[in-house]
């Protein structure tokens, strides 16, 4: 049996107030085409499938054709939802749509009904557990009310139903949790409760394959557990990333192989670090002029219209930020930090770090100037105001 592992996709998510749904557009034809070409049996997706509990009606039309293609080309299709999921929403119509090939795995009803797929060793059978919040689910399962003691009774339900199966049913486990050992990155979102965030690997013994999601960065736990971690990067920590799925063959007795499948990389991403003259001429820089770009700028003194600058050699930067080269910026005062700076420098400053480093628009500043022109004649009007007051 040949199943494709993948997870996070986070459909409607945006980078930097980027929208990142064409980019999407684009794993996801490269997905239905991995499942063609490989002859996929099962897609499992681990979780995370949109990234917000109310997609757009565009992130929906986006995932229902990524479904419908999938099923076109020969897979059958199993989701779990995540915490970045609505469970109900994401899991309306999931007994009618099991009918052709869709297996929607939101409800904790559903952790012991697995997916049975059938070759020439036999059935390998499929769970898919969903993300579990504790305080919404322990009462239900009758464990702790912590990540580890949901997932751990999840499992055991796993367990005992397989334990009812044909001696040398094969198992496969998809799961939403962090497993003790992945690295995280900056683009996930806490799930710990109680201080606690990790599981251990050990929660999940007994099965023969466990597919994770939650993780961003693609990741091997061990052998036969693994985060396929997000097919875009969501956050510049994830520059070194290289992202793929992974395609696993079970079987006889439930040995794996497994084998990496390259994600494609709609626009890579490049954290530039220098004098802002530096980054505009450096030749060395020139595959940086087609990345999204994160520049941190160096130059003991502020420069001018950094981001419009930056621009014209690197259209897509997206974030700036002020680090003079000698100075840690987190350890100089604020007074320190604007030492130099005039009025409307240091509130079009403050607006480009509010905004996420966007420069300040012509218009903009202007507003700015004015405003700080009206405050400063309020204020010389106020003091000679009190002047008239102190000498009568």
């Amino acid at each position: 049996m040949r199943m494709l592992h993948t997870s996070d996709w986070h459909l409607g998510r945006s980078f930097h107030r980027v929208g990142m749904l064409e980019h999407q557009a684009v794993f996801l034809d490269h997905l239905v085409e991995v499942v063609r070409s490989q002859r996929v049996d099962v897609v499992v997706v681990a979780g995370d499938v949109y990234d917000r509990a109310l997609p757009s009606v565009d992130t929906v039309r986006l995932l229902n054709d990524a479904v419908e293609r999938i099923v076109d080309a020969g897979a059958q299709l199993v989701l779990t939802s995540g915490n970045h999921d609505s469970a109900d929403r994401l899991g309306f119509g999931g007994r009618v749509l099991e009918r052709g090939g869709v297996h929607l795995r939101t409800r904790v009803e559903d952790l012991a009904r697995p997916v049975l797929v059938a070759d020439d060793h036999g059935e390998v059978a499929i769970y898919g557990v969903p993300y579990l919040e504790p305080a919404l689910v322990a009462d239900r399962l009758g464990s702790a009310r912590t990540h580890q003691g949901v997932l751990a009774a999840a499992a055991e339900r796993v367990r005992d139903d397989l334990g009812e199966r044909a001696p040398g049913t094969r198992s496969v486990l998809a799961a939403h949790a962090f497993v003790v050992g992945g690295e995280i990155s900056e683009s996930e979102r806490d799930i710990s409760v109680g201080g606690v965030s990790s599981v251990p690997a050990a929660v999940f013994a007994g099965v023969d394959y466990v597919a994770l999601g939650h993780l961003h960065g693609p990741q091997r736990i061990s052998d036969t557990i693994r985060y396929s971690g997000s097919p875009l990067a969501y956050s510049f920590g994830e520059a070194g990333h290289h992202k793929r799925s992974w395609l696993v063959d079970v079987g006889e007795h439930g040995r794996c192989s497994v084998e990496s499948v390259p994600a494609p990389v709609p626009r890579p991403l490049a954290v530039l670090s220098g004098e802002l003259d530096e980054l505009l001429n450096d030749p060395r820089l020139g595959g940086a002029e087609r990345s999204w770009c994160h520049v941190s700028l160096t130059d003991p003194v502020r420069p001018r219209a950094a981001m419009e600058r930056l621009r014209t050699r690197f259209p897509h930067t997206l974030v700036v930020a002020f680090e003079p080269r000698g100075e840690r910026p987190e350890s100089l005062t604020y007074a320190q930090r604007l030492r130099g700076r005039s009025p409307i420098e240091v509130c079009c400053g403050f607006v480009e770090h509010a905004r996420g480093g966007d420069a300040v628009a012509d218009g903009d500043r202007a507003l700015l100037a004015d405003a700080l022109e009206g405050g400063r004649r309020a204020q010389d009007e106020a003091d000679l105001e009190g002047r008239r007051t102190g000498a009568a």
